[in-house]
């Protein structure tokens, strides 16, 4: 064995994965990181959420940055309320540590600054600091690394620069053209603390340094300005750290990238990986839906500014997905390596080659819903103009549909752009203008209903196929056909009797097995099903979907795409944004009567 291999061997064996409900974010809104109980960041990409990952140990490649108690310990951790400032907290043998972590907020497009401070609460700590980025998924090591004469640490790796203050007294492990890793023991007395900064940046670094004091004062503050109060909600605390998760996915440009991660499997060994380091058109609208709910706060425009101007370039030609600065996702391909367990590694995404139409009427629904706060400007008139001009001329299209499957003329997608049409028309336009979008509106529900009604009087999914599914739900909730329309009442009533196990729901029946053991929950779903039992006059049915799924994750309180039910286990990418999305909109609804989704 090459000491190259024992290197890699010595790398996975010391960061091995976790199961994702113990990881924590830490987002900047550039950029994001996960960091697990042992304190090991094993993911992040620099200097932008789609760049190649520095930490990748989560997939299989090299880059890990730990910070550990030294001997025996328990774990746990907690988020500084309306942060992603996270504490992960260990009960030793002796004492009580506390590492206090965050990406310096609000982040820097070029620039991705770590802050880490060890805290000794009880006792002295003693912790093992390990720091091993390899950029380009581990392929590039740290190079030309030297410290200077005030103890930091400098080099590069790949494109990007590095400095890391607070290590000084580190020895450099590993081979200079294979695997490089800086490791030191750090003691802190207690009631003290010591302060870790890794700076990295595809950029010349400034002559100083961060001072650490004035890094945490700065994004203590950041955080406590962009954080608004949400209002009366079921679920305070939950619906404001959902908007903290929701923010740290947004960058400066607007775009809220779908989640952190990629390549993490939905089902083991089934294929299902995906990159979701992208804009999805779709998500961005329900998370400014779901905010515009209780008032016009900064998510709502930075949703209505990206959807705009992705919209006025695109027009009919919309993509599903772009990156963060709002260009073409790239091919899917794969790193050739191992995978997290149970999946394999895939960078890009084929939803770049997919027409959904749905997502021209989540336009129009995220476009109304800031005109009723008087927030959209004439630029974004000019995309709503755009989207219906895209919506006339492509309805009748078959599409990938909300789910990304074949294409095929799915009900869920005319109907939400019905939906779209009725909540633009009554959004302060033009007379005329309100009674064409309407007609239009009416044109497509009528159209839905010759192919699409199931025999039993629900909807179906398509055309040539009779299930039902739950995205069928979002119609009435939308607003495309009233609540006590039959096929409304119908639709709920299937959702419940197929789609449901234990308190969770399924999106449809992949084949003739129980739904559990086709694919997970869909988290998403049960927050939908709250909604629509809120809609239907069931409160305390909706109450019961709403806590069974808001419980559905682990202590960072973070949702993934889907839950295994069976084995209480997130699966999927994490943090899903669109979860976190509907979480907030049902906190804020379940807590006040229905109102009219078109005057919310």
């Amino acid at each position: 064995m090459t000491s190259t291999d024992t290197t890699e061997r010595e790398t996975v064996e010391k960061f091995p994965p976790h199961v994702l409900r113990e990881y924590a974010l830490l987002a900047d809104g550039e950029r994001g990181a996960l960091v697990g109980p042992r304190g090991d960041v094993v993911w992040m990409c620099a200097p932008r959420w789609d760049s190649d990952g520095v930490f990748s140990c989560l997939v299989g490649g090299r880059g890990a940055y730990a910070v550990t108690p030294a001997g025996r310990f328990t774990w746990g951790g907690y988020y500084e309320e309306g942060s992603l400032i996270w504490r992960s907290r260990w009960i030793t043998e002796t004492g009580i540590i506390e590492c206090r972590e965050a990406l310096a907020f609000p982040g820097e497009a070029h620039r991705a600054i770590l802050l880490r401070r060890i805290v000794a609460v009880r006792g002295v700590a003693h912790v093992e600091v390990v720091l091993e980025p390899a950029a380009r998924f581990g392929r590039a090591p740290l190079r030309e690394l030297h410290r200077d004469d005030d103890g930091r640490w400098h080099g590069h790796l790949g494109e990007l620069r590095l400095r890391w203050s607070g290590g000084a007294a580190a020895e450099v492990h590993g081979e200079t053209h294979h695997s490089r890793r800086l490791v030191t023991r750090v003691t802190v007395p207690e009631d003290a603390h010591h302060d870790l900064v890794l700076e990295l940046s595809d950029q010349a670094l400034s002559e100083q340094p961060p001072d650490p004091d004035r890094s945490w004062r700065g994004t203590e503050a950041a955080w406590r300005a962009t954080m608004p109060n949400l209002g009366a909600s079921i679920a305070p605390r939950d619906a404001r750290h959902s908007y903290a998760v929701l923010r740290g996915l947004t960058s400066s440009g607007g775009g809220m990238v779908a989640a952190a991660t990629m390549s993490l499997p939905e089902r083991a060994t089934e294929g299902r990986n995906y990159d979701y380091r992208y804009v999805w058109i779709r998500d961005q609208c329900y998370a400014g839906q779901a905010v515009a709910v209780n008032a016009p706060h900064p998510l709502l425009d930075d949703a209505v500014r990206f959807v705009a101007e992705r919209l006025l370039a695109d027009g009919p030609h919309l993509k599903p997905a772009y990156t963060i600065t709002g260009g073409p996702v790239p091919d899917q391909r794969s790193l050739d390596l191992p995978g997290y367990p149970g999946g394999r590694d895939i960078v890009g995404n084929h939803v770049n080659a997919q027409f959904q139409l749905d997502a021209l009427g989540e336009a129009l629904l995220l476009f109304a819903a800031a005109a009723r706060h008087d927030h959209l400007g004439t630029d974004h008139y000019r995309a709503v103009t755009a989207a219906i001009s895209a919506i006339t001329q492509r309805w009748r299209e078959p599409d990938a549909g909300i789910w990304e499957l074949d294409n095929h003329r799915w009900a869920h997608s005319r109907l939400i752009c019905a939906a779209g049409l009725r909540a633009i028309a009554t959004a302060g336009v033009s007379t005329a203008d309100a009674a064409e979008w309407s007609a239009l509106a009416d044109t497509i529900v009528a159209d839905t209903g010759t192919d699409c009604l199931h025999p039993s009087g629900r909807w179906q999914r398509a055309p040539d196929d009779p299930r039902v599914d739950a995205a069928l739900l979002l119609p009435a909730i939308r607003g495309a056909l009233p609540a006590a329309d039959p096929r409304s009442v119908a639709t709920v009533r299937a959702v419940l009797e197929q789609l449901t196990q234990q308190g969770y729901v399924y999106r449809f029946r992949q084949d003739a097995r129980p739904p559990g053991e086709a694919e997970g929950a869909f988290t998403l779903c049960g927050f939908v099903m709250a909604l629509a039992d809120h809609q239907q006059g069931d409160p305390l049915a909706a109450r019961s979907w709403f806590e069974r799924s808001r419980a559905a994750c682990g202590p960072p309180g973070l949702f993934s795409e889907e839950y295994d039910v069976t084995q209480r286990q997130l699966r999927g990418n994490l943090p899903q944004a669109f979860v976190h999305a509907l979480m907030i909109e049902a906190a804020i609804r379940l807590g006040r009567p229905w109102a009219d989704p078109t005057h919310r």
